[in-house]
């Protein structure tokens, strides 16, 4: 994981907050000055932030668990997406469904659906129904695949929640809450960092912002996941050298304590009678 630079964060542009009326002041702590009426957002609190967010990432992916990426404001969608993949995590870009978390059975069921309609569509009777069937199917499909193809892998909820610009996502937030996972989010200086368990102050507008950002938060998850990797790698390879030694041990018999052998009285011999 590289370092986090306060040079690359200015040259980003994560420094620069929102219009000093539409401020939160609970944002005051992580704010450096205000310049033409603009809060300037004090990027040395921002590494301090990001490095935190950062080493708690990293243990939940080396615990194997998921981190579910939400964005769906448009300068950021493709930017998770893409960095999403990259790390093999879950993530939301396009309209949250309502009920995700706290309803996630009904979510799973639809997910499901989305698999039946996939083998329906690869199943060699499928070009045997009328068109107008086979139209709906795929119309449905692409819906399915355009809101839930993102979390189709996602079997149980997440252990954690990166949100950008948690005003949008709002109720995200509200059911992670409610269902106590832990929150991470960039958080600028109109939001209320207090709703979130791990706050990192920066720009949630600019997509350079974002991008910078989040290469900090992937590259922490790759290194939790490659730590991962060679904790197993070094467990196979004890557990393999305990089995050849016990295959190469010889193996002892078990000799039964042998008896000490009890001899019998010898006879007298009888005593011959001496010749006179």
């Amino acid at each position: 994981m590289t370092e986090l630079k306060f040079e690359e964060l200015l040259e980003a542009g994560c420094h620069f907050g929102h219009l000093k009326r539409k401020w939160n002041p609970k944002m005051a702590p992580y704010i450096f000055k205000e310049h033409n009426g603009i809060h300037v957002i004090d990027l040395q609190k921002t590494i301090v932030k990001a490095d935190e967010a950062a080493a708690a990432l990293k243990q939940i992916a080396k615990s194997g668990k998921k981190v579910l990426f939400v964005a769906t404001k448009k300068q950021a969608k493709d930017i998770v997406s893409e960095m999403a993949k990259s790390v093999d995590m879950p993530f939301v870009t396009e309209r949250w469904p309502g009920g995700m978390l706290t309803n996630f059975s009904t979510i799973r069921k639809a997910v499901k659906k989305m698999n039946s309609l996939d083998q329906l569509m690869h199943d060699k009777d499928f070009n045997n129904i009328s068109k107008r069937e086979r139209l709906q199917v795929q119309r449905e499909r692409a819906k399915l695949d355009k809101n839930l193809g993102s979390i189709a892998d996602l079997t149980r909820l997440p252990s954690a929640l990166f949100v950008i610009d948690i005003n949008k996502e709002h109720i995200a937030v509200a059911e992670a809450r409610r269902l106590n996972i832990p929150t991470f989010a960039l958080v600028d200086t109109n939001c209320n960092p207090d709703l979130i368990d791990f706050p990192i102050p920066a720009n949630d507008d600019a997509s350079k912002s974002i991008a910078a950002i989040l290469k900090h938060m992937t590259e922490a998850i790759q290194d939790g996941l490659n730590e991962r990797m060679l904790d197993k790698d070094a467990q196979n390879n004890t557990e393999e050298e305990g089995e050849e030694r016990t295959e190469e041990a010889p193996v002892e018999k078990k000799t039964r304590p042998r008896r000490p052998r009890t001899e019998a009285p010898k006879a007298a011999k009888a005593e011959e009678p001496k010749a006179e």
